[in-house]
């Protein structure tokens, strides 16, 4: 018995975590995101399944094994203003109304590792437990399952066939962003663009040594640094940083074209990240062509889940469902 497995994704964005999916062997039968850029994505990459939409909408949605769901995660990241009044945190709570409507016997959340500890994610585990799933919850670390990324995320699983086995991350070394960033790109690779620093950002940037950052700009040229900077001294000391091609990259965010937003400088040239770099440092391959301008493009890629994650975890979901449909078989 090897029956195909199928999975709906909410919230798709691009599609990466559904990439991931499709890697194990999962069939995609609908996807819906609000971004008509991320979904044109989703369709060209991943399949013809996906629609522009909201999760709060009335849909006629198929019957899936398995249902995944990205929820925005702005109001519980440590990186943004964890705004447990941000009316997007509710959007949560749409997913076990989906599980009812799609049938779905596993439902994985993926979201910022403090969405565990939240109020809502309360609610939503009580909603599912009303509904006889049984709850678990992980929290991954990307770099551990061979993304050359540092980015730990939640997964909230929600089964009706049992537990599921927890991934186990590769033995082998974390891959570096210099294997990465070494490999070389095709000519005329639309996706390998960048904005060209002027003024005082390509100053700045020229003075940056490997392995360097804010600080650096500090004691080597004061003149070119803001008054704030010494103001709030030792925080924040990876923006205007240059990536450690030894190793993986700090959490790519959406704006990783933008150097006073992490460590996302080159290791050797003056530049940040390139789209395609970026992508790559997400784990999705190179035959992938984003829609949308540079902007939302980025957007596309650091909202996306690491391909290589996103795959272990649905190898995991894949394998409890099989060994789920020999067991009620025999």
């Amino acid at each position: 018995m090897n029956m195909r497995i199928t999975f709906a994704d909410m919230f798709s964005g691009a599609g990466l975590f559904s990439a991931g999916a499709t890697r194990a062997g999962m069939t995609p039968l609908f996807a819906i995101d609000l971004s008509k850029d991320a979904i044109a994505t989703y369709n060209a990459n991943v399949a013809s399944v996906g629609i522009v939409g909201s999760v709060l909408d009335e849909y006629q949605l198929p019957e899936v094994d398995v249902l995944l769901a990205g929820p925005p995660c702005q109001g519980f990241s440590t990186l943004g203003r964890q705004d447990p009044l941000d009316v997007r945190n509710s959007l949560a709570l749409e997913v076990p109304t989906w599980a009812r409507r799609t049938g779905a016997s596993v439902v994985v959340v993926e979201n910022v590792p403090p969405f565990l500890r939240s109020t809502k994610w309360r609610e939503l585990a009580d909603c599912f437990e009303r509904d006889g799933y049984m709850i678990q919850t992980w929290e991954l670390e990307a770099a551990d399952y061979g993304a050359p990324q540092l980015r730990r995320r939640s997964f909230t699983i929600a089964s009706l066939i049992g537990e599921i086995e927890k991934p186990k991350p590769l033995a082998s070394p974390h891959a570096t962003a210099g294997e990465v960033l070494s490999r070389p790109v095709s000519d005329g690779d639309a996706m390998h663009v960048w904005p060209t620093p002027k003024g005082v950002a390509a100053e700045r940037i020229k003075l940056i040594p490997v392995n360097g950052d804010k600080r650096d700009l500090m004691r080597l040229a004061p003149g070119l640094c803001p008054p704030s900077w010494a103001t709030v001294g030792c925080q924040a000391t990876d923006v205007w940083g240059r990536i450690d091609p030894d190793q993986p990259v700090n959490t790519l965010r959406c704006t990783f074209q933008n150097p006073s937003k992490g460590r996302y400088l080159h290791p050797t040239e003056n530049r940040t990240l390139s789209l395609r770099e970026g992508a790559r440092l997400q784990g999705v391959p190179d035959n992938w062509q984003f829609v949308g301008r540079p902007y939302p493009v980025a957007r596309q890629i650091g909202n996306g889940v690491p391909v290589p994650l996103a795959e272990a975890v649905a190898q995991s979901v894949s394998d409890a469902i099989q060994a789920w449909r020999y067991r009620t078989a025999a």
